[in-house]
């Protein structure tokens, strides 16, 4: 295969999916974990209630402290991380195969939804995670795979060390990296036992993860309970319908197509076709399927998310990659059709998925005025929010004029979403103060931001915000709170000329209760 011609087009890949992404970045609204990540840059620390703090770190960094806070630069670093992660998904399998694996790999890589959209136009944990997972591969494979620890591939086990420990710093999951690596030098390479880079090389990603151990320390190792409890077993019987869940929504995220061929690749192993060689195969299987497989049994039992399985399925890409490599070489095609399918599927999703949040094509809303309209669509999610802000704005401006509500007025929510949602669409461009009311496990950040923010004072008026697609009776969560609970409006959100959701406006006057502190009753 000419190798100018695999750069060419590895070239052009990588640019054209760069401006999908960034076109989809400044015109989709922000999703409900989206935009709750974004007060992880307002209000950075060391860690936080569900995440380490990177994701925190790098929208300060590429929004220059949020100067700059439109959605394209909040998800700036997504678009510039996912054209990275394509080149070297493309190293990584040249240097274990040859380019035109690298070309394969970095065309899965692409057609992949988790690649290309959650964590390649989202802003989420996941993107720098997979930048910093893939970086880990990169020199895993360049020093830990080799009989011969020189300089060379010590150097790289060190640099693994530190890409690992940033990659723990973006997301928990990070950490199978090394256990697969460990698994992976008992079993066939002990020699690296003796060496003293791998333990300083774990010293080093111990060092990084400092600051996530001492956040925790401080606040009773909350963030690692929650995260334990996601996955807790104990106090529930088998769930066969949140494993097919799990297992459809993995089909799903990782492209169907995708995982038919990473399959048809699998099986080719396991029937002893040789077409990777040996220690990378074992590498790869062992930092990709105990991954995955572990998260199937936890979802046999609790329900999770399909997304923490992500980066699980690098190795598995790169593999299949190898394979379809070895089978085609010689037919002298640069796109043969097994490798054009996941793509036009890719396209087909996203031409569909856009449509439906920006116009609503695909799913039209009940005809209803109920508290119901719009719950079953999802697209939802991102839509409406802007709108929202406009039409609230002047009911906003006219209870200051008339003095129905007091100039100091707070918003209030009852958990994250659709906290963070008001907080960024409405709350911040009318400068009032977004709280929350409710516990830990519900508010999540908003129980430190409520303390950032000076909590609240007794006498004070708020607004409160239900949207019909999730609607929450104030009555029920706020009458022993404030004296009196007054709906005041109900804003239609409009898409494609037609109503698709109401959102319901509430006056809650006179705070009359201290409001519990969230933390304090953990």
């Amino acid at each position: 295969m000419d190798e100018k011609k695999i750069y060419v087009n590895l070239f052009y890949l990588i640019l054209i999916s760069t401006l999908v992404r960034a076109f989809l970045a400044g015109f989709l609204e922000l999703g409900n974990d989206e935009v709750y990540y974004w007060t992880y840059a307002l209000y950075p620390d060391l860690s936080h209630f569900d995440h380490p703090p990177m994701v925190g770190f790098i929208i300060q960094a590429f929004t220059l402290n949020l100067i700059f806070e439109n959605e394209f630069f909040l998800r700036l670093a997504s678009i510039l991380f996912g054209a990275m992660n394509t080149w070297l998904i493309y190293v990584i399998t040249t240097r274990i195969k040859n380019s035109l694996a690298g070309f394969y790999a970095a065309v899965l890589f692409t057609a992949s939804i988790y690649c290309f959209i959650i964590a390649g136009t989202f802003i989420l944990p996941d993107t720098p995670q997979l930048l910093f997972w893939l970086l880990s591969l990169y020199f895993l494979t360049t020093s830990v795979t080799y009989k011969v620890a020189n300089r060379f591939t010590k150097t790289n086990l060190l640099l693994a060390g530190l890409t690992l420990g940033l990659g723990m710093l973006s997301k928990y999951t990070t950490v199978f990296l090394w256990f697969g690596t460990i698994a992976f030098i008992l079993l066939y390479n002990r020699r690296w036992l003796k060496t003293k880079e791998l333990y300083i090389s774990m010293l080093i990603s111990l060092f990084i993860f400092i600051p996530v151990i001492v956040w925790n320390f401080q606040n009773d190792f909350i963030s690692f309970s929650f995260q334990s409890e996601r996955v807790n077993m104990s106090e529930s019987g088998i769930k066969p319908d949140y494993f097919f869940q799990e297992l459809g929504g993995q089909i799903l995220y990782n492209n169907p197509i995708n995982f038919v061929l990473i399959m048809i690749a699998l099986v080719a192993l396991i029937a002893g076709r040789n077409f990777i060689p040996s220690k990378y195969k074992r590498f790869l299987l062992w930092n990709s399927l105990p991954l995955i497989l572990l998260f199937l049994v936890f979802a046999l039992f609790r329900r999770t998310l399909p997304h923490w399985t992500g980066p699980g399925y690098l190795g598995l890409i790169i593999i299949a990659a190898t394979y379809f490599a070895s089978r085609l070489e010689k037919k002298g095609s640069l796109f043969p059709w097994p490798l054009q399918l996941p793509l036009y599927l890719l396209l087909i999703i996203l031409f569909v998925g856009t449509a439906q949040i920006k116009g609503g094509w695909f799913l039209p809303p009940k005809v209803s005025e109920d508290i119901e309209l719009g719950k079953d669509d999802v697209t939802l999610d991102m839509y409406g929010w802007d709108q929202l802000r406009k039409k609230f704005e002047p009911i906003y401006e006219s209870d200051l004029k008339e003095g129905r509500m007091d100039s100091n007025a707070v918003m209030i929510s009852f958990r994250w979403f659709p906290a963070a949602n008001l907080d960024y669409y409405v709350a911040r461009p009318l400068k009032i103060r977004m709280l929350a009311i409710g516990e830990l496990e519900r508010i999540h950040k908003y129980a430190w931001i409520n303390r950032i923010r000076g909590g609240f004072r007794q006498g004070m008026d708020a607004y409160f915000l239900t949207s019909s697609r999730d609607f929450k009776d104030p009555e029920d969560l706020y009458h022993d709170y404030f004296t009196e609970i007054i709906p005041a409006d109900t804003i239609a959100i409009e898409r494609g000329g037609e109503v698709v959701k109401y959102v319901f406006v509430y006056h809650l006057k006179g705070l009359k209760k201290e409001v519990p502190d969230s933390l304090a009753i953990e």
